[in-house]
């Protein structure tokens, strides 16, 4: 017969070994700096994403106002007279329609006016086109400029006289940018030139845009 007061004794792990309470603390401490680890990680990611996304929006989605500018211009055929003055010449330019979106800029047909003291003297149209995204489409053109609508009180003598003779021109293109392929913008691209010639040499002596 067993003796009922005989000790009982907890059966020892099998393979002889026994975790200490400190050894299983250590392990919950590890897998909580895991964690930490994993989610420290994430937030940075996220930061990350958002970061990128923002210079995106801020440089690639950004839709800026494309510009339309004369390049190099020269005269042909430069005729003046100062007893009744006048003046007729060819003038052959290039115009610059410059993008700097990460897109095209697809625009409508034009006109450049060109002018002394706010009344036309010439015109040359501004076919429709694309400039390429951060790209430059560059047309070549010649318009007749005259005074057959100039006022006889006009200035125009005492600029021949003087030398130098100043024309202004202007232009407005409207189009759209794409970006993406899926977002369009509208925008409209303006110039407003000023163009100072050398009545003497019969050359443009500057040309400023803005």
């Amino acid at each position: 017969m067993a003796d009922k007061n005989q000790q009982v004794y907890p059966l020892a792990p099998a393979n002889g070994y026994v975790r200490s309470d400190g050894e299983s603390l250590s392990e919950d401490e590890l897998k909580r700096k895991k964690r930490i680890k994993c989610f420290a990680y994430i937030g940075i990611f996220i930061v990350f994403q958002i970061a990128v996304m923002t210079v995106f929006g801020l440089t690639v989605m950004k839709v800026k106002t494309p510009k339309v500018r004369l390049g190099t211009s020269t005269l042909t055929d430069f005729t003046s007279s100062n007893t009744a003055p006048s003046f007729s010449t060819t003038f052959n330019t290039q115009i610059r329609v410059k993008n700097t979106n990460w897109g095209p800029y697809k625009f409508d047909q034009g006109t450049v006016t060109f002018m002394y003291q706010g009344t036309s003297v010439g015109t040359v149209t501004v076919p429709k086109g694309k400039a390429g995204m951060r790209g430059t489409k560059k047309i070549n053109v010649s318009v007749n400029l005259n005074t057959d609508s100039l006022a006889t009180s006009s200035p125009l003598g005492s600029e021949l006289s003087g030398g130098v003779l100043t024309l202004t021109s202007e232009a407005k293109l409207t189009g759209k940018v794409e970006l993406m392929l899926i977002m369009k913008k509208k925008k409209s691209a303006t110039m407003s030139c000023t163009i100072k010639i050398d009545v003497s040499r019969k050359t443009v002596n500057s040309l400023e845009c803005k």
